[in-house]
């Protein structure tokens, strides 16, 4: 009777270690959808929407804080496991926000964990309430040869004088990218992420910093003429090619 079962055994103990990769996959497909909830931080209750999707074999996500001016912000470092999912927040457009969000499910539809900014920690309760509702994000498009190469132009903030330099660089299919370069009391250089043109208007944008730039290009005047954007500060600019030493 003993040697009767070994087989039955095995089999059994195949099939659960068959079964755990699959159940693994669907416990962390539950965290696919929209989540809302609160964080009760010190003062108030803060309002987070979540939207977590795997597209591709990769998670990818955004998030909504309208206490903080935070909308459609994409999620950074996000990881998920079968039962916990933890990701960075990190928004420069309005106001300026550094946080994560560590969760696990307590029940079906349920997540609860912490949310952490500025060193404070928050007790945070989501729940599901439908689909995921992510908005993907822009690429960055080729440029013309007539927008291509290096642009300088200067603006004034709170008195005080601010030359821009702006060189764009075309990279084919993978689309345009810029160094962009801002010289006041300090030298910054911009992290880039996203370089667009649609006709004559062009879109420089650095996320993490909420700083952009806007402009249409005026052939006859060989200028870029637009808009310095930082939070809800907006400025004009107008970009002119550098002038060639002789």
């Amino acid at each position: 009777m003993i040697e009767s079962r070994v087989p039955s055994l095995n089999a059994l103990f195949c099939a659960i270690c068959l079964a755990i990769p699959t159940l693994s996959a669907r416990a962390g497909e539950e965290m696919a959808g929209r989540w809302e909830g609160s964080a009760q931080i010190p003062g108030r209750e803060l309002t987070l929407i979540v939207d977590l999707s795997k597209e591709s074999g990769a998670w990818i996500g955004s998030v909504t804080i309208p206490g903080l001016d935070v909308k459609g912000t994409p999620l950074k470092d996000i990881v998920v496991t079968a039962s916990e999912a933890s990701f960075a927040i990190k928004s420069g457009s309005g106001r300026s926000l550094d946080a994560a969000l560590k969760a696990h499910l307590t029940g079906q539809g349920m997540m609860s964990g912490d949310f952490v900014q500025a060193g404070n920690t928050a007790p945070i309760v989501l729940k599901q309430t439908g689909p995921p509702q992510i908005e993907v994000a822009p690429r960055s498009t080729p440029i013309s040869q007539e927008l291509a190469g290096e642009w300088k132009g200067d603006y004034e903030m709170f008195g005080s004088a601010r030359h821009v330099t702006i060189k764009l660089i075309n990279r084919g299919a993978e689309g345009a990218t810029a160094n962009f370069e801002i010289v006041g009391k300090k030298t910054t250089n911009l992290p880039v992420d996203l370089v667009r043109q649609e006709g004559d208007l062009l879109t420089v944008d650095s996320h993490d910093t909420g700083i952009s730039y806007e402009g249409r290009l005026n052939k006859e005047a060989a200028e870029i003429k637009g808009t310095f954007i930082q939070g809800p500060i907006e400025l004009p600019l107008i970009l002119h090619r550098p002038k060639s030493i002789p």
